[in-house]
């Protein structure tokens, strides 16, 4: 059993972005895949994990057998460990799996040593679905959400802000529209549904409180990466702030391999972590740091505003 060949498939999807996969196909017909989405910044990030894809993986995966796969993986990290480099290595390392089971005739999941849970709570992340960025735009989707089905919706609310200049007089408008957008949520989905708000890195960490008082007056409970990741200091701060008020602090959703989250676990800055199946290093990877998190008293839910491949990797 030996791989012949590495394609990519890049799906378009919306404004937000696209869904880019990695195809292994090995000398018996079997293919298999993973997901390589998002994995860098900018308007070419696409193209540069598809050029570290097939032009750096693919000579080091070539006529090798895809069921050593924690093998083959460790020798894709020998690439770097930049985002775009560990991108395209956890969807390698995903596609590996997919051959590796099909080869044993099992599911992926009985090579870990089976399924844990039997069903996995979904929210809506309906940040990537709103085009119209106002209240009444996002309130919108929250209720299509909550009709459909969903117990909890997600949403980004707060466009253009510089976490550099965030005590601009502009700036504080931004933070006060977005606030009013989880607002018209909270009004639209009722008191039964949870609301959950991503900050991406917005804020400096007077203004993380002040946004985590009012949105914690809304009923909010998961305060998703209101400061840069790198902060730890500031982090240290305002985790019992944020416990304070009943939420959760939640983030990590671009670090990779159990050494980069390691030193977040140990600062214990964070009620819930969120590795990302295609940045995180792969299943492996994922599994492997949910294991450490736990033994930190730390919640795990993977991030994944992406397709079904990464959805299916992730449960």
């Amino acid at each position: 059993m030996r791989l012949v060949a590495l394609d990519t498939l890049l799906v378009t999807v919306n404004h937000r972005g696209d869904w880019l996969h990695v195809v292994l196909t090995d000398d018996e017909g079997h293919t298999g895949y993973g997901e390589a989405s998002h994995g860098g910044i900018g308007p070419h990030r696409d193209e540069i994990v598809e050029t570290i894809l097939t032009r750096q993986c693919w000579p080091l995966l070539e006529g090798q057998d895809p069921r050593d796969v924690s093998r083959l993986t460790a020798r894709l990290w020998m690439l770097g460990d930049g985002l775009a480099a560990a991108t395209a290595i956890s969807a390698c390392e995903q596609a590996l799996w997919d051959l590796a089971g099909q080869a044993a005739g099992v599911p992926v999941a009985a090579l870990f040593g089976g399924s844990v849970n039997r069903e996995i709570p979904l929210y809506a992340n309906i940040n990537r679905a709103v085009t119209a960025r106002t209240p009444d735009g996002f309130a919108t989707a929250a209720g299509s959400a909550a009709s459909e089905g969903f117990r909890a919706v997600k949403l980004a609310p707060f466009d253009g802000i510089d976490q550099r200049r965030v005590r601009e007089r502009e700036q504080r408008a931004r933070v006060h529209a977005g606030i009013a957008c989880v607002a018209a949520v909270r009004d639209a989905v009722g008191d039964e549904i949870d609301v959950m708000v991503d900050c991406h890195s917005a804020f400096d960490l007077g203004t993380a409180h002040q946004v985590a008082r009012e949105l914690a007056a809304l009923g909010v409970t998961w305060f998703e990466e209101p400061l840069p990741v790198w902060n730890l200091d500031a982090h240290r701060l305002l985790k019992p702030m944020v416990n304070d008020l009943g939420m959760e602090l939640v983030g990590g959703e671009l670090l990779f391999g159990t050494g980069g989250y390691w030193p977040y676990l140990v600062a214990g800055i964070w009620d819930v972590i969120m590795p990302d199946v295609k940045h995180c290093g792969g299943l492996a990877a994922l599994r492997a740091i949910g294991q450490l998190a736990a033994g930190q008293g730390v919640g795990v839910a993977p991030h994944n505003p992406s397709g079904p491949v990464s959805t299916i990797a992730s449960g």
